[in-house]
């Protein structure tokens, strides 16, 4: 399996949970709002022997010429977004689903942002991010994916193939999800947002801002020892200095 990060790069976000940019060489973390934490938002492309899959979409911004952001960082790397065959969606909050459509000014309509490739997302996320809305969700990044012949509402935990293996954690939110992906003995790990970043896997910590902090905590330690006992490939979607980690 070959694994590329799409960094969209690194913003701070705040109580108001908007993503501002932020700068690491010129801007300074004790200039924003107490309590606002920096991360990168990182969507990632594996390429296996039968599919180009894109895991989260990121936060849907797009280019001074209209591409959208992620599209431009998939062409950076070779791949047109028609290539792309499989989505999956750990969950819908706004960085993470920002990029499930692109609209198109001109015919004032939005169309799913891969057009040949087939969503997965949980059946109770949609229907927990609809009912919850702002600020945590934003509606219009994916209204509408429940209606469309692309888009698999999965259920419960199970396999999506032989290769791809999806389990509800909850903790961060309350349906998120996350999935293993396995090749030729190679095991990839995406863990969202419960383990976002390296260094919370190698320390105890729970944080304010997920569902259930001491659940994360505890599912990021099962993780990692078992991680280090099978050699899995880790996928942080919030790691500035470490995207990929492989024991």
């Amino acid at each position: 399996m070959k694994i590329i990060p799409l960094s969209e790069g690194t913003f701070t976000i705040d109580a108001t949970k908007k993503f501002v940019p932020f700068n690491l060489e010129t801007d300074d973390l004790q200039q924003r709002p107490t309590g606002s934490l920096l991360v990168e938002i990182q969507p990632f492309a594996i390429i296996t022997s039968k599919d180009i899959i894109v895991i989260d979409t990121g936060l849907g911004f797009s280019m001074p010429d209209g591409t959208l952001q992620i599209h431009q960082n998939l062409l950076n790397n070779g791949i047109g977004p028609l290539e792309v065959t499989k989505v999956l969606i750990s969950h819908l909050h706004k960085d993470h689903a920002g990029g499930i459509f692109k609209n198109d000014e001109i015919l004032k309509q939005k169309f799913l942002s891969f057009p040949n490739a087939t969503y997965y997302v949980h059946s109770n996320e949609i229907k927990y991010a609809t009912e919850k809305g702002v600020p945590s969700y934003h509606i219009s990044d994916f209204d509408g994916l429940q209606n469309s012949d692309q888009v698999v509402l999965l259920q419960g935990d199970g396999k999506i193939d032989t290769t791809i293996t999806y389990l509800v954690t909850g903790a961060h939110s309350k349906y998120h999800q996350v999935f293993w992906i396995e090749e030729e003995g190679q095991k990839v790990f995406f863990g969202g947002d419960v383990a976002p970043q390296l260094q919370q896997m190698k320390n105890k910590f729970i944080a304010k801002y997920d569902l259930d902090g001491r659940k994360c905590m505890e599912l990021r330690q099962q993780w990692w020892q078992q991680g280090a006992k099978e050699k899995w490939t880790f996928l942080f979607y919030h790691d500035i200095k470490t995207p990929v980690f492989t024991f």
